[in-house]
């Protein structure tokens, strides 16, 4: 989930949310992606929005075999940031394309075995979804898209392995939610965002299209130890919702909430749950008499 409307990010708040991604992750789905791995004998992985490579260090070490990678995004500076992960074992190649991902075609779908992305699907449309989903229809790919935006959050007082974690309810939580979500479907360059819908849209998408499809949470779990990360979240959602609803009342309103839910992170006992969700797509496997693997040219 972004910290304001820009469908951008700095590498510092991708370095903040890099650990936090990768223990939110749902690990169930981990399974079907190596089946779905052997099965297809994938040897091309592709990353949308890819940012430094979070996405690769993380996946590429769970995944058999090793994988040319091609990551595409079109920030050259997250892009030529170097990727920084020692796993000769499990990637074999990493290729690197400039490109607007807003774009009516994406070509390198064509070449991948999976296609796969992070914190991407609540950003843009259900247009340039459609057009994703029908792409990898076409060239037989798998997809795994993890850290959707699914709507959620909430607030506990106590640790999170506590045994005194309980509800911690302000009244204007649910006004900046409310507003968040909205503007989280406002439109980050791809034309009206999914945003909170994403996961179950894509779900839905690929079912369609003949996938079988996996579906998780993956929730962020957040605490003291994360205040850098939850101040970022808080300041970006103040402007997000000061920018969806800036009637004088709940402007004061929402600079309250801020300044509460500041002192909750300064008070140093918290748990904030931010909702994700992961979705696995697998095509049914090919017929075994089939001569031509999904990897060959």
């Amino acid at each position: 989930m972004a910290p304001n409307n820009k469908a951008s990010f700095d590498i510092t708040w991708l370095s903040l949310r890099e650990p936090v991604d990768h223990r939110s992750r749902a690990e169930t789905l981990l399974p079907h992606l190596e089946a779905a791995s052997n099965a297809h004998r994938w040897s091309r992985v592709l990353d949308l929005g890819s940012g430094t490579g979070s996405n690769l260090r993380y996946l590429a070490p769970r995944l058999p075999r090793s994988h040319d990678w091609t990551l595409v995004d079109y920030d050259s500076a997250l892009l030529n940031h170097p990727v920084h992960v020692n796993l000769r074992a499990q990637v074999r190649s990493v290729r690197r394309v400039h490109r607007d991902l807003t774009a009516h075609d994406l070509p390198e779908v064509g070449q991948a075995n999976l296609v796969t992305g992070s914190a991407l699907l609540d950003l843009v449309s259900h247009d340039w979804l459609k057009r994703l989903v029908q792409a990898c229809q076409k060239t037989g790919c798998d997809a795994y898209f993890a850290l959707n935006y699914d709507g959620d959050i909430r607030w506990f007082s106590g640790g999170l392995h506590s045994d005194d974690l309980r509800p911690d309810n302000v009244p204007d939580d649910e006004l900046i939610r409310a507003a968040v979500n909205a503007h989280q479907r406002g439109d980050k360059g791809f034309g009206p965002a999914l945003g909170p819908t994403a996961g179950i849209i894509a779900d839905r998408l690929f079912k369609a299209a003949g996938y079988r499809t996996w579906l998780s949470p993956s929730p962020w779990w957040l605490g003291p130890q994360d205040h850098q990360l939850v101040d970022r979240l808080i300041n970006g959602w103040k402007e997000a919702s000061l920018e969806v609803d800036y009637d004088p009342v709940h402007a004061d309103r929402i600079k309250a909430w801020v300044e509460h839910r500041r002192q909750t992170v300064n008070n140093g006992s918290f748990t904030l749950r931010v909702g994700h969700q992961d979705l696995v797509a697998v095509l049914p496997s090919p017929n075994p008499a089939s001569p031509k693997p999904r990897d060959e040219e």
